[in-house]
């Protein structure tokens, strides 16, 4: 039994609290806006889109794909603040609706390509050989297309639909996937917890879901984040050429696709709203992007 001295007190030591998860989510959401204010700010863009997405029906004054024939192609004015297409159909409440066709798929896109092509990039860098040299080939072939044409291919091949424009779009993905996560698992692979792990006995299987995936999951968020603008503009893209999601289901892309089938000189609402709506979800995502990299990767990291 420990006796203490005269005139000492006893000072109990305390186990360190551990916070809530919503408390150590807000401590973090906190630090990642003190220091990166801008790429905050953008997130707090990006989560408003969807938010808007997901509460589109709620929040659109008109059903999408209602006519009102007595107010068509009308510019804006107080009943419809972004004006009327050619067949009366408010534009307001097609840009809220086409925020989430055109976000559900990219989100499904960037999901499924990031994911097969970081689980390919995981396979080749951990096992090498002549599965890595085939895998590179097969990647580098699929990377000598651009995103666009590639997309556009796959989508005509497969047919319309939006599981077509998923796929299409993921398929173009996989590249960026492999690659980054491939090099990441490279640097890994050799480590001495890593070696450890294979003296110990530990499978294949193992050692990679259990001791290099984990340290992917740094590079797979910033992907995720950076490629969701691309695959809006993809998917825009796609609209617009026709071999999209096809109509009357309301996109951005099918939306500046009508507008220029209108007539020569298309009114400027019908191509300045889905526009901007584009431009802002991309730039939102893209320095979002910007920000989480700064913050997860160690040699960009920048003290508070």
């Amino acid at each position: 039994m420990t006796t203490l001295e005269p005139g000492t007190t006893y000072q109990p030591v305390l186990a360190p609290v551990e916070l809530p998860r919503w408390r150590r989510l807000g401590r973090g959401l906190r630090m990642f806006a003190k220091r990166s204010p801008m790429s905050a700010f953008w997130g707090v863009v990006a989560a408003a889109i969807i938010a808007m997405a997901i509460l589109a029906p709620w929040l659109a004054p008109y059903e999408p794909l209602k006519s009102d024939f007595r107010a068509m192609a009308k510019p804006p004015y107080a009943a419809h603040v972004f004006g009327t297409d050619q067949i009366g159909r408010d534009t307001l409440s097609r840009v809220i609706h086409g925020s989430r066709t055109s976000l559900t798929v990219a989100a499904g896109a960037v999901l499924l390509g990031t994911t097969v092509g970081a689980l390919w990039g995981l396979a080749c860098g951990y096992f090498g050989g002549r599965f890595d040299i085939l895998s590179q080939r097969a990647i580098e072939f699929m990377q000598s297309f651009p995103d666009l044409i590639l997309a556009m291919a796959i989508a005509m091949a497969l047919g319309a639909g939006t599981g077509t424009v998923i796929v299409a779009i993921a398929i173009t993905r996989l590249p960026f996937g492999g690659r980054v996560i491939r090099a990441v698992v490279l640097s890994l692979k050799s480590l001495s917890y890593v070696e450890a792990a294979r003296g110990v006995g530990a499978s294949h299987l193992r050692i990679m879901l259990r001791h290099i995936l984990p340290q992917c999951v740094a590079p797979y968020l910033i992907l995720a984040t950076t490629h969701l603008g691309v695959a809006i503009i993809i998917e825009a893209s796609l609209g617009f050429l026709g071999v999209g999601i096809p109509p009357p289901t309301p996109t951005w892309g099918n939306m500046l696709a009508d507008a220029l089938n209108s007539g020569l000189v298309p009114p400027w609402w019908l191509v300045l709203f889905p526009g901007l709506a584009i431009t802002l979800t991309v730039l939102a995502f893209n320095l979002l992007g910007d920000g989480i990299r700064d913050i997860l990767d160690p040699r960009l990291r920048r003290a508070v």
